[in-house]
């Protein structure tokens, strides 16, 4: 049996096309942002963190040797922090925790890689608190892998991202803003973002993150054969003209061995962004702030007029409604607005309603979602504040309470007031 497949005219093939073009992008975006690629950042702390501390001692037993282990790591960090000699115990009355990143037990050996992190405020009173006084402005971090000839942001999970997410960024002088790169970061922050000189396209990125620059750490890693060393050539970039700061390299035994050196790397890496503020180097791009542009003097003029019409029609708009409203008060449709009591049976209350509005879609928004509350019959507009608070005036059949909470019910943060109500979102 044969079917005859009916012949299509041109402008249905196109429509076709263009239908399973459109199908295959909306694939597509929703392939770039599906998926579980986001790593959260740790919670940042205040106190002073030294990792990566090696130790090899022993002792009479395995708790005796783990014991005289964490004595030498507590030392040895205090050291690293140039802090002056004091006896051990007042060194560890300074410490709050021992983080153990890797470690082996023996009889009567202990072998580990430690973090000692100190409590601030006490050891602030031997090291001095004015070295961390001065903070950057909040930077959006980029962190950059370049790998096999791929460059990777957020686009999936990778040990540069996990480093950096990891990192205790509390005691540093750098304020990163980290991403998670969950939802829509891995389409806002990409390779390509970072070769824009478009002052605008990165003001809208870093808009999203209230950030007020950008800092660009690129870790390009060669792996020499399966299971092999790993090199890694390291380069700090800042700002959106993305200029040079410093490089380094380093040497991993094997791919196991990755994650303690890209950990070193992103300690080197604070130590360059730090440096390069205290040199000056790191203040913000003021071609960034965008300013207030100035206006042609005859489009201004075209704007007050506009401006000024409106405010005559809004001002007509409201004398109009409140002859309505003083008509129908006369004639027993529509009682004044009572405030915790309903009106009478059969007749409707005129409220007033702030809502804040941001921008104008805001504004329409809220109108609309006002209007269908259950029991309002109408929602006229008395003022109008693009990026402030409008007022409308909503007729309702019950008391203001009720009004408040039919908004509560459309999803409003309502906030009740003598004769009035403020909502928001």
């Amino acid at each position: 049996m044969r079917f005859a497949l009916p012949s299509l005219g041109r402008s249905q093939a196109l429509l076709i096309a263009a239908l399973a073009l459109l199908a295959l992008c909306a694939a597509a975006v929703f392939a770039q942002v599906d998926g579980d690629r986001g790593i959260a950042p740790i919670a940042a702390s205040s106190d002073i963190s030294v990792t990566g501390v090696d130790v090899d001692v022993t002792g009479d037993d395995a708790e005796d040797a783990r014991t005289k282990g964490w004595e030498a790591a507590q030392r040895q960090a205090w050291e690293r922090l140039e802090g002056p000699d004091l006896s051990d115990s007042q060194i560890a009355a300074m410490v709050s925790a021992i983080v153990i990143e890797r470690e082996q037990l023996g009889p009567r050996r202990y072998i580990a890689r430690l973090g000692v992190i100190f409590d601030r405020q006490r050891a602030n009173a031997y090291l001095g608190g004015a070295a961390q006084a001065q903070r950057s402005a909040p930077m959006l971090l980029v962190p950059v892998t370049v790998s096999a000839g791929t460059q990777l942001v957020y686009e999936m999970r990778n040990p540069w991202q996990r480093a950096w997410a990891e990192y205790q960024a509390g005691s540093s002088r750098i304020d990163y803003v980290r991403p998670s790169g969950a939802g829509s970061d891995s389409l806002l922050i990409t390779y390509g973002q970072t070769g824009r000189r478009s002052r605008l396209w990165w003001r809208n990125v870093l808009d999203q993150f209230s950030a007020s620059d950008v800092l660009i750490p690129i870790a390009n890693l060669d792996y020499s054969y399966p299971g092999g060393p790993v090199t890694g050539r390291f380069t700090a970039r800042h700002g959106p003209d993305n200029r040079f700061l410093a490089s380094f390299a380093m040497t991993a035994d094997n791919p196991q061995a990755l994650p303690d050196m890209l950990a070193q790397a992103v300690t080197r890496f604070d130590a360059i962004f730090a440096q390069a503020l205290a040199d000056g180097q790191l203040s913000p791009d003021p071609t960034l702030n965008l300013g207030t542009p100035e206006i042609n003097p005859a489009l201004l003029r075209l704007i007050e007029a506009g401006q000024a019409a409106d405010a005559r029609e809004r001002a007509e708009s409201a004398a109009r409604e409140r002859a309505s409203s003083a008509a129908a008060e006369t004639d027993g449709t529509i009682s004044a607005a009572p405030v915790n009591t309903p009106p009478p049976e059969g007749s409707v209350a005129l409220y007033t309603v702030q809502v804040q509005t941001p921008d104008a879609a805001a504004f329409n928004g809220a109108l609309s979602e006002v209007r269908a509350a259950s029991g309002v019959r109408n929602a006229g507009i008395r003022s109008t504040a693009i990026g402030g608070t409008s007022v409308l005036t909503v007729s309702y059949a019950g008391s203001i309470q009720d009004l408040a909470g039919a908004l509560r019910a459309r999803g409003f943060t309502v906030q009740q007031g003598n004769n009035a109500l403020l909502i928001s979102r």
